[in-house]
């Protein structure tokens, strides 16, 4: 009998975030890996889908992002639990912690197993008590890096057996080395030797702890020794006007550029464009950038409070710094981009691809899931 796989996602077509990214991620890898099976996908803000969408053919979406945002959350529960009931799969999973509560629901009516995905900040400091409960009842929690597992395991009542980390992946097709961009250089009036520091992240109050505004803060010393530094923040957001007036008072405004929103096809460009990917987070459950900029051969900067350090392998990918040390975030970045900085493989484009791909790349992550399905379907 042909498997029923349900999987419950916030959208996968109209917005690109990282819950979003992996989401669609673990749908193409659990369809490569069970090309039998039916699927249904829950899409909660998703409006439609388009016809020609890369997924099988005899998987059903069913969008509800046309109705009100009012009615939304209790409609999309009903829905998923009617369904459940309707269709019986063998598996649900949810790639959002807070839909978890409607697959306890259906685990006490009908059995079904579920999965969780944890991310990150949603099920850190957890305080939603049918959230906790449906997390507890889980048949299994799929971490995106063992900084998320480790909180959990810290902070909720879980069994050491129930989580297991499935790191996030990228599009090693679409992240590639290249020289700087010829028309990037003009836009923004730069110069190819001209060192540039990029961070790709909404520009939002919420994200304050990406660490935007941390390397504006340590600019003015970096400029001490690299007179000619730029920064350039893609991104866009409602801390906009913050980081201006941050920008104005430093007086960067000759150092730093804002590009505003860059549509995703662009992006690796940008990547390209610098000389070394800074986010000196302390919030990030893993950071996808990290990848796609090491994709591009790119040294790179994080914070080594949160998910980054999996994401840049405690060190062995990148350099990991004190998020809120500007003095450190400054001079870290100054040896990087001195060629002094003491790991040599930041400055291996080549083999720092090839290593980013052997750990994180899509095969990997599909074998690491087909594990983990192995045991329950």
């Amino acid at each position: 009998m042909k498997k029923k796989i349900h999987l419950w996602m916030p959208e996968i077509f109209a917005f690109k975030g990282g819950i979003q990214t992996y989401s669609a991620f673990l749908l193409t890898a659990i369809q490569t890996l069970y090309p039998q099976a039916k699927y249904d996908v829950f899409l909660k803000h998703d409006r439609s889908f388009p016809l020609d969408h890369p997924y099988l053919p005899q998987t059903q979406f069913h969008p509800s992002g046309n109705i009100p945002l009012k009615l939304r959350t209790v409609a999309f529960a009903s829905q998923l639990i009617i369904q459940g009931l309707f269709q019986k799969p063998d598996l649900i999973i949810t790639t959002h912690a807070n839909f978890s509560p409607a697959s306890y629901r259906l685990k006490q009516l009908t059995g079904i197993p579920y999965w969780v995905i944890a991310h990150g900040v949603e099920v850190w400091n957890l305080k939603n008590a049918s959230v906790k409960k449906a997390c507890s009842n889980a048949a299994k929690i799929l971490a995106v890096s063992n900084y998320t597992r480790d909180r959990l395991l810290l902070e909720q009542n879980l069994s050491y057996e129930q989580i297991v980390v499935l790191p996030n992946t990228f599009d090693e097709k679409r992240f590639k080395i290249n020289n700087k961009p010829k028309h990037l250089l003009e836009k923004y009036s730069l110069k190819p030797e001209q060192p540039i520091i990029l961070i790709v992240s909404r520009l939002s109050a919420d994200d304050g702890y990406k660490g935007y505004d941390k390397i504006l803060e340590a600019l003015p010393q970096i400029k001490t020794q690299i007179p000619n530094i730029h920064y350039i923040i893609v991104g866009k957001g409602d801390d906009r006007p913050r980081i201006e007036q941050l920008i104005t008072q430093l007086g960067l405004q000759n150092n730093v550029t804002l590009s505003g929103f860059v549509p995703e096809e662009e992006i690796c460009d940008y990547y390209n464009l610098c000389d070394v990917f800074a986010m000196p987070s302390k919030g990030e459950g893993f950071g996808i950038v990290y990848l796609e900029a090491l994709a591009c051969g790119k040294p790179c900067l994080g914070g080594n409070k949160d998910g980054a350090i999996d994401a840049l392998c405690n060190g062995e990918l990148g350099a990991l710094v004190a998020p809120d040390n500007v003095e450190e975030i400054a001079q870290t970045l100054i040896e990087i981009l001195q060629g002094t900085y003491p790991n040599s493989l930041m400055y291996q484009p080549e083999k720092l691809r090839e290593k980013v791909i052997e750990k994180f790349g899509f095969e990997r992550f599909k074998q690491t899931l087909n594990i983990y399905l192995q045991k329950q379907l």
